[in-house]
């Protein structure tokens, strides 16, 4: 815009002219060029003004047509975290999730409910354990303040307790449904499902009030019925337990109660489905629900594939019952008959990789012995064997001299000493001596493991490399307690707990689809996204949102997992006139 000024008998008057600056090379300098005069400034005609703007906003995308009018005094508002969330948000809704959401969240009966605002608010506590792990009531200052969801303006911390309780109603059917797209997203193959168990401590005093419980570790109807407990000693404590209870701590914090979690996943890591256990609940006895739990979903024939830990006979009867198989550890100083039949065969090792060498043993009819040798493990295994041998040594060394209370004393410390132990034997009358006879036997287990196996068409190579993929769970429960930060767990109603468990299993879901997908780890996918922010400014015409500018490393990411680019300006909010 040009202004120009003539003075005339009234004084001074203003004319506005539409004007484009055009470079004079004979003067040297850019010379305005009159395109438009609108005429005095005191008889503009203003509303002819905002038809013109409007009309040429037209041929701009809305955000920079505000940006234009703005000019100087458009003003930057707030930044807030984007790319993260929007991704999850895009897998999220790829896997259906919003819609199955909808879809279990309705009564049988009635009218249909608005499962909007749940569906918004549940997926962004699960993009919360993904992207900034904290507890409900920081989710829920989070949500509102420092990241973008889509759908979700803001959120307090009663509505995500609301949506953590409709997830523990509906959890069944919930998993069942995700399973299914999931399996059709990915064509993922289930032939092979790895089942483990974890633990996770709560820091308070008190294990939880004990209640009367089912089969299945939940809490009974009635005050009068049974407790759960299957008869088997490594089972759950006979009687009532609470959900937060004592039990054997897989991280060594025995002192404090727990609860014990179990999962499926893939053999590409995707988890299928996890559970939950009061704290006492041995491992024993968890398989065989699981596998009832897995047959309801009609799935075709499964191996399963546990440690040592799941090994018994009944659970081996159990898994073997109609077309299932089993790939199980079995524990090499079992001492059973089967074991050590194995381990005395002779024959040949077959090499599959650099570090893993396989000999099949047929033992009976039903089951299948595989011997696995690790060269680099068995040099680990003897160095460490003659570390404790030569301490062994050098503590019993002269021991003879010593009184047999003195003897007595030092092999009650070397008792307390496992590693040390193993190697001890004690004379009838009382003196301590190095056991040879063991060191020889256990020189040759070194860098050796046994399987198990009850599929007769699964060749000795393949029963190896399934049984090293059960690393695909030990990974799992790595990224949920490191990652998603399954612990600390701020809640103390078993409702709730069970329920965080859950956001934990969708949103570790979500991650591994991203890192199979893009072939990178969620920790440098989630770094990246985390640059992507949207911007708020306002002017005087208004308000919107910008995305920041996509970086290479973003778009390949985009790419990889075929999420198309978000739209530039997000929010548009002119100023009411």
């Amino acid at each position: 815009m040009k202004t120009t000024k003539r003075e005339n008998k009234s004084g001074t008057v203003r004319y506005l002219h539409l004007a484009h600056n055009e470079w004079d090379p004979v003067k040297g300098r850019a010379v305005p060029r009159v395109l438009y005069s609108f005429g005095r400034d005191d008889d503009l005609d203003r509303d002819a003004i905002k038809r013109l703007v409007a009309s040429l906003s037209r041929l701009l995308e809305p955000g920079e047509a505000l940006a234009s009018t703005a000019a100087g005094d458009l003003e930057y508002v707030s930044s807030v975290a984007f790319g993260g969330a929007y991704v999850l948000d895009q897998l999220w809704r790829r896997l259906r999730i919003d819609q199955i959401v909808g879809r279990v969240g309705q009564p049988k009966r009635g009218r249909r409910r608005d499962m909007t605002a749940t569906e918004r608010v549940l997926f962004g506590l699960v993009a919360n354990r993904a992207l900034a792990p904290s507890s409900k009531l920081a989710a829920a200052e989070w949500l509102s303040h420092d990241v973008h969801v889509d759908g979700l303006d803001t959120v307090d911390d009663d509505a995500c307790y609301r949506a953590m309780d409709w997830l523990h109603e509906v959890a069944g059917d919930l998993e069942k449904q995700v399973f299914d797209e999931v399996a059709n997203l990915l064509n993922l193959e289930v032939d092979l499902l790895f089942f483990d168990t974890t633990s996770t401590y709560f820091e308070v005093e008190d294990a939880d009030t004990p209640v009367a419980r089912d089969e299945r570790g939940m809490p009974a109807a009635t005050e009068d019925a049974p407790a759960g407990a299957s008869g088997e000693q490594d089972c759950q404590v006979p009687g009532p337990v609470g959900f937060r209870t004592w039990g054997k701590s897989k991280d060594s914090r025995d002192d404090l109660p727990q609860i014990v979690i179990g999962m499926a996943v893939t053999r590409d890591g995707i988890p299928v489905r996890v559970w939950s256990w009061p704290g006492n609940t041995g491992d024993q006895r968890l398989i065989r629900q699981v596998k009832d739990d897995m047959r309801d979903w009609t799935l075709s024939k499964i191996v399963w594939v546990t440690d040592r830990g799941f090994s018994s006979e009944r659970n081996r009867r159990y898994l073997r019952q109609g077309a299932d198989a089993y790939i199980i550890g079995e524990k090499l100083r079992s001492g059973s008959d089967e074991a050590q039949a194995a381990l005395s065969r002779q024959g040949r090792y077959a090499e599959i990789t650099r570090n893993m060498r396989v000999k099949e043993v047929r033992v009976s009819d039903a089951e299948r012995f595989v011997i696995c040798h690790n060269p680099e493990a068995a040099l680990r295994d003897e160095h460490v064997r003659e570390q404790l041998v030569a301490q062994l040594s050098e503590l019993i060394e002269d021991t003879d001299k010593l009184s047999e209370f003195k003897r007595g004393e030092l092999r009650g410390k070397i008792a307390g000493k496992p590693g040390l132990n193993r190697y001890l034997r004690t004379t009838p009358t009382g003196k301590l001596r190095l056991d040879t006879a063991r060191v020889k036997t256990e020189a040759n287990l070194d860098g050796k493991y046994l399987l198990r196996c009850s599929d007769p068409h699964l060749s000795a190579e393949d029963i190896a490399l399934g049984y090293k993929q059960l690393l695909e769970v030990e990974r799992g429960w790595r990224d949920m307690k490191q990652i998603i930060d399954l612990r600390p767990v701020y809640h103390r109603r078993e409702e709730r707990i069970r329920a965080h468990v859950l956001l934990c299993w969708l949103a570790l879901l979500l991650i591994r689809i991203t890192e199979t997908t893009t072939g990178t780890t969620w920790t440098t996918a989630r770094r990246e996204l985390d640059r992507l922010h949207l911007g708020t400014f306002t002017g005087p015409t208004g308000q919107f949102k910008q995305v920041t500018a996509l970086t290479k490393p973003q778009r390949d990411l985009l790419a990889k997992l075929d999420v198309p680019v978000p739209k530039q300006i997000i929010d548009l909010k002119p100023t009411p006139r």
